[in-house]
């Protein structure tokens, strides 16, 4: 089995080096420019050992991932001497294998893995990974290799190609990273009736947990609920009243929602053609 390192001691590297390493994939070691970074990573895998370059830690693994932020995949990647057949991988979403071409015209073979899933924590990302969809883009004999360390991973697997790669983390930003926006906008608008924006998470954990249930269970479009499913035009129209008073700046966004919403209400089948034709009247204006 090849030995594996890591450059980036972040939580996408380190999580991965925990689960690859308790998958029995042999961690070898770590480079990062934070000290503190790699004393965690050392410290939670086991046999794992701190490197004082980026070119000592490769020259030592037969697999390396870069797991910087974007923008230094490239940059770490030419700073590196690889050597013929070594493997190197990152694991953007965003970033393509072009981002690994210095390595590949060494001779190395290149690939990137990305995991669906969300890295707010290195404790809570660690417990999430297994399970998660992995993106994977590579040509074999590396698109094998990938797939087996997902399988490991006990995730699914959706193969990319160069021109995939944005579409779908455009795509993964807004089904998470704006689910976070979302929710931080309705819970701000607790305030504006003496309560406070903590209360507003209590409240709506249960309603989350249930819609994405839904969303499992019964998916698109029968997981819809809520006015614009049942047509209540008025209660959108109050919906409209109480933000231009209390949240203006949240009225176009309401209303952007809402027109994406009417569709899927009308595909349900609980949205009559009337009222879909008056609600997109009432969300246009």
């Amino acid at each position: 089995m090849m030995t594996l390192g890591f450059i980036g001691a972040g939580p996408v590297g380190t999580t991965f080096g925990v689960r690859l390493s308790e998958q029995g994939y042999p961690v070898v070691g770590v480079a990062d420019i934070s000290v503190p970074a790699t004393e965690r990573f050392t410290g939670l895998v086991k046999g794992c050992r701190r490197f004082a370059s980026n070119q000592a830690l490769a020259d030592a693994a037969d697999m390396v991932f870069i797991t910087t932020a974007d923008d230094f995949i490239a940059p770490v990647c030419t700073g590196v001497t690889w050597r013929q057949g070594q493997v190197v991988v990152h694991c953007s979403g965003a970033s393509t294998v072009q981002s690994l071409e210095s390595a590949r015209v060494q001779g190395a073979r290149v690939g990137s893995i990305h995991p669906c899933q969300s890295f707010a924590g290195i404790e809570q990302a660690i417990a999430n990974l297994p399970g998660s969809t992995f993106g994977i883009e590579a040509e074999e004999p590396v698109k094998t290799t990938l797939t087996e360390m997902a399988r490991a991973l006990r995730g699914d697997i959706v193969y990319l190609t160069s021109e995939d790669k944005v579409l779908y983390h455009a795509a993964a930003a807004i089904a998470c990273n704006y689910f976070v926006t979302i929710e931080k906008l309705a819970t701000d608008l607790w305030k504006n009736f003496g309560k406070t924006s903590a209360d507003g998470i209590k409240a709506y954990m249960p309603l989350l947990r249930g819609t994405l249930v839904n969303i499992e269970n019964a998916g698109f479009p029968k997981c819809l609920t809520g006015p614009i499913a049942r047509g209540d035009v008025a209660t959108i129209r109050r919906h409209l009243k109480a933000l231009e008073t209390y949240a203006p700046d949240l009225v176009a966004l309401y209303k952007l929602l809402g027109r994406f919403t009417v569709p899927i209400g009308q595909d349900k089948g609980s949205l009559s053609a009337d009222k879909a034709v008056e609600l997109d009247r009432l969300l246009s204006e």
